[in-house]
């Protein structure tokens, strides 16, 4: 067993590949650690938390510094019914790691490939918990991992406007809210009962009728 220049433990003396974070930041590959929502902030920087959160063995941990996300949606698409389902957007300079962010882990669900490439998921690489999407632009947070989520503080602010990709649901849900046959507002709505499109709720066809 032998260590790269970060101080990482390798059985076969290379630097660490991008599917693990690692505490290197020498490499063009490590730039995004100087990016948001990576980027550590400093004590100058006016980050005022309104909440934090962390994964479930604690390695790695957060905080944010918005009171309510830009949305909060679930998603019935075949990809969140495996990984995780229930996503709150924010901005990438919203969140503030404060432990951990070198144990990160990475997949690109579209390649198929454990390195970070937008847009990725990121975890935690020792107990695996989703921590969130990373997209090109926003970040996708899972709110089960806020702390006072079961609050109805945490619940109220993180209250889920809509659903998206509603026809491919397991189960059905009766909860009133906007179910999309995709992607929400730019695909049309269905109905909660049947999931089949309402006809006329597509957003050109609204576009149409103005």
């Amino acid at each position: 067993m032998t260590e790269d220049k970060g101080g990482n433990k390798r059985s076969d003396g290379n630097e660490p590949h991008q599917h693990q974070a690692g505490s290197t930041t020498h490499r063009e590959e490590d730039q995004w650690k100087y990016r948001p929502p990576y980027r550590i902030h400093e004590p100058g920087d006016q980050f005022e938390v309104k909440w934090r959160g962390k994964c479930h063995c604690g390695a790695v941990q957060y905080e944010l510094s918005r009171e309510k996300p830009l949305a909060s949606k679930y998603c019935h698409c075949t990809t969140c019914q495996r990984m995780h389902g229930w996503a709150a957007i924010f901005h990438k300079t919203d969140v503030n790691f404060t432990r951990g962010h070198h144990d990160l882990g990475w997949y690109d669900p579209t390649a198929r490939s454990t390195t970070h490439h937008l847009p990725c998921k990121v975890q935690c690489a020792y107990c695996r918990t989703p921590v969130m999407d990373e997209g090109r632009n926003m970040i996708l947070l899972f709110p089960t991992l806020i702390e006072g989520i079961n609050t109805p503080a945490g619940r109220a602010a993180f209250q889920p406007q809509c659903h998206m990709f509603y026809p491919q649901r397991v189960v059905d849900i009766r909860d009133g809210l906007p179910k999309f046959k995709g992607l929400s507002d730019q695909s049309p709505l269905v109905d909660e009962e049947t999931g089949e499109e309402i006809p006329g709720s597509g957003p050109k066809e609204e576009e149409e009728g103005k």
